[in-house]
């Protein structure tokens, strides 16, 4: 053996080697129990990240263990198109060379789009494969594969017959920035200090941190229990403001809360959650006065075509001119929604989308949940889970961006000459308008083939096919929210409805993933899984917590505190870097990126691979003496005392690891195997051993312990271990070739 353990030169080495022995493609073999995990797919907008990098030491850890313990160990890799942020990612490339999506048709901007995601798909491979994934590779899936595509199509279609999808105008979260809807799960409430407006209208006083969207009010409500404004219930209520006089009804709601403002609130249904509620409540008019250009519309009057926050500005200004502003609360903070990923400003519109009725789908999942087909690991998550499915609204699955699964409706233009379209023309100018009048000047196939996008009424018709369903079919330009297509993903990797994989490895055994897309993910994947099977999609589901910086702040890029892994990776060795992380986490909660800890189990490496030399070359002095090393029983003759408590503190090992993985508890694991190998086995039996006369019952016992730790320590530090058992192929007893297809340890009784 080399004097030292050179992980540069190890790792590629180890990994050419499984792949070459095919250790890591499973077999479909009824005579064992199939053990899957899916791997969560990273995002190809870019390189994986520390908490990827945490991801993988644990899921490998898992499937390690497994395959040792004789289960068809399947594990599934794949990586995610993620819509919105490649997209988003692209975008900012293409301004850098001063371009825009505006100058590209749909079919050309999603073909450059692909380019680049696949050149990301393959960065993402590569560290996983460094990173000492055993995946199957040979199941690779991409969420953008035809069977991918088809899958979720044919789900989509399942869920129309089945009355689980509708098209409706709905308060949705709008992005101005982006030019998309996101789901509730994407939004987040940032504390936000904004002034208080207190409005007259009439008699009345209203405040509100909205002034702009007035001209959107369809009634003012109050309490049914506040004793202040009985008399005005069910009347009417006169005042004036920009455009005119005016009548509002005040209408009755439990809603309203009496120590807000002024106990009056005014009810604006269409930019606003609550508000719309009330409003469907109430039977009231819903007025869009704000447009998905992020401006006022022309309900708004002479505030007509200017942003919001300029209109709130100038109807401020007009309020105090004519007296109807009573006062400003400057101190005024409230929770504001902004997109999770940036904190960029959320807008709540009424807009055509396309939904999932979740009802029916939550209440079949929390029936399995309740009867525990499902476990969430740590135990204290299940009520995130629980207040999530039990306060979860219908889901809007469509997004207006190019880079994902386009929702396969189709829109006659005959039947539909009220649709909206924008197109490229001729001279690479946008066009847009009413695609009714448009066809008197353009052909149907310059529409067609510029096509950027298509906004149809709430009352349009529209036929669902994979194929273009006749002429003159404009298919809508929406595309599927990423949750609904990852939501399949466990179906989609296996081959859902009917490949043997699907049949043996179906359900999959544990979903690990991050804590904070408990419900933007695992929910989804488990209504799915539910509603298309009948099971739950995995048994158990593991959330680790997010890796913070070394400071224990959140990563950030503007905050310069980013950590990449491949510089771990590089300077003090994968193992390092897996053990280091999950000896770092705890049970599932956040935690500081632990750089001692990857340290220290660098200088573990150097240590395992001293061990591994002390014993070879006590081997060979055995050998030079004409002695030979007995093979190791149990009950062999010769034992003394420590042999004996080295005997039993191993097997106490073996059974508190194997109870520590099957409850997810890693940190405890990792450290009891750490303390064995360094504290017992290195400075306390090797120190015996050197000094024992009898080495060849000494070395017996030493031999079974280290090869027997080296296979506990496997799925922990897969590199270091593997390359040891290759050095000592000549002086272990067991036969194996490879360490990663060992068996692992049995208890001795």
């Amino acid at each position: 053996m080399d004097k030292a353990f050179n992980h540069k030169l190890v790792e590629p080495e180890m990994i050419k080697k499984w792949e070459d022995s095919g250790a890591c493609t499973a077999k479909i073999d009824p005579s064992k129990k199939p053990y899957t995990i899916v791997l969560p797919p990273p995002n190809a907008s870019g390189k994986m990240h520390v908490g990827n990098a945490l991801m993988v030491a644990i899921e490998d850890l898992l499937i390690r263990w497994k395959r040792m313990q004789g289960y068809s160990a399947l594990w599934l890799p794949g990586t995610d198109h993620a819509g919105f942020e490649s997209q988003t990612t692209f975008e900012r490339e293409l301004k850098k060379e001063n371009k825009s999506r505006f100058q590209y048709d749909r079919k050309t901007f999603y073909n450059m789009m692909m380019e680049f995601v696949l050149g990301n798909k393959h960065a993402i491979e590569t560290q996983l494969k460094n990173m000492g994934a055993s995946l199957d590779w040979s199941r690779y899936t991409f969420t953008l594969d035809d069977r991918s595509i088809s899958t979720v199509l044919d789900t989509f279609k399942k869920m129309v017959d089945d009355d689980k999808i509708y098209r409706a105008g709905y308060i949705v979260n709008y992005s101005f920035k982006y030019g998309t809807t996101f789901s509730d799960a994407e939004i987040t409430l940032k504390e936000t200090k904004q002034s208080l407006y207190y409005i007259k209208y009439g008699p009345l006083t209203v405040a509100t941190v909205r002034p702009e969207t007035k001209f959107g009010d369809t009634a003012l409500a109050v309490n049914p229990d506040d004793a202040r404004y009985q008399k005005y219930i069910g009347t009417e209520v006169e005042f004036e403001d920009a455009l005119g006089k005016q009548k509002i009804p005040v209408i009755a709601d439990s809603y309203v809360d009496f120590s807000f403002g002024t106990g009056v609130l005014k009810v604006t249904p269409a930019h606003d959650k609550n508000d719309y509620e009330i409003g469907l409540r109430h039977n009231l008019e819903v007025k869009s006065v704000i447009g998905v250009d992020g401006k006022m519309n022309a309900l708004s009057g002479k505030y007509a075509g200017m942003k919001v926050l300029d209109a709130r500005k100038a109807v401020v200004e007009d309020l105090q001119a004519a007296g109807l502003l009573e006062k400003i609360d400057e101190n005024y903070t409230s929770l504001v929604p902004v997109d999770y990923r940036t904190e960029d400003y959320v807008e709540q519109l009424l807009m055509p989308n396309w939904f999932v009725k979740t009802g029916p789908l939550r209440d079949a999942v929390m029936e399995k949940y309740k009867k525990q087909d499902v476990r969430i690991f740590p135990k204290w998550q299940e009520i995130t889970f629980e207040r999530w499915m039990e306060n979860m609204h219908d889901w809007a699955i469509s997004r207006q961006i190019v880079w994902g699964i386009r929702v396969p409706a189709w829109y006659s233009t005959t039947e539909n000459p009220d649709m909206t379209v924008t197109f490229l023309g001729s001279e690479g100018k946008g066009v847009t308008g009413k695609v009714g009048d448009l066809l008197k000047t353009y052909s149907f196939e310059q529409i067609e083939t510029g096509l950027q996008s298509l906004m149809a009424p709430i009352s349009a018709k529209y036929v669902v096919s994979k194929e273009k369903p006749g002429e003159n079919f404009l298919q809508e330009t929406d595309t599927f929210d990423t949750w609904f297509s990852s939501g399949q993903w466990p179906l989609i990797t296996l081959g859902y409805p009917d490949s043997e994989d699907f049949k043996y490895f179906y359900p999959t055994s544990v979903l690990e993933t991050g804590w904070e897309i408990i419900t933007r993910w695992v929910s989804r994947m488990l209504m799915f899984g539910v509603y298309l099977t009948g099971e739950v999609p995995f048994n158990d589901v593991y959330l680790h917590g997010r890796v913070m910086a070394v400071d224990g702040k959140k990563m950030s890029k503007s905050l310069g505190n980013v950590i990449n892994p491949e510089e771990y990776q590089d300077q003090y060795g994968t193992d390092a870097l897996r053990m280091g992380l999950i000896s770092g986490t705890a049970n599932g909660k956040d935690f500081a990126f632990p750089k001692d800890k990857v340290i220290a189990f660098r200088n573990f490496a150097n240590k395992i691979w001293n061990m591994a030399r002390f014993m070879e070359m006590m081997f060979d002095d055995v050998a030079k003496a004409g002695g030979t090393v007995k093979e190791f029983s149990a009950n062999m003759d010769g034992l003394q005392d420590m042999d004996k408590e080295m005997i039993s503190g191993f097997n106490s090992l073996v059974k508190l690891v194997n109870e520590s993985l099957e409850k997810y508890r890693f940190s405890d694991a990792s450290d009891a195997i750490y303390h064995y190998m360094w504290d017992e086995l290195a400075s306390k039996y090797i120190e015996n051993v050197k000094s024992r006369e009898d080495k060849e019952v000494a070395l017996s016992v030493l031999r079974q312990l280290f090869v027997s730790c080296l296979k506990v320590l496997h799925p922990f530090m897969p590199f270091v271990t593997e390359a040891v058992w290759g050095e000592i192929s000549a002086i272990r007893n067991d036969s194996e070739d490879l360490l990663i297809i060992a068996s692992w340890p049995q208890v001795e009784n």
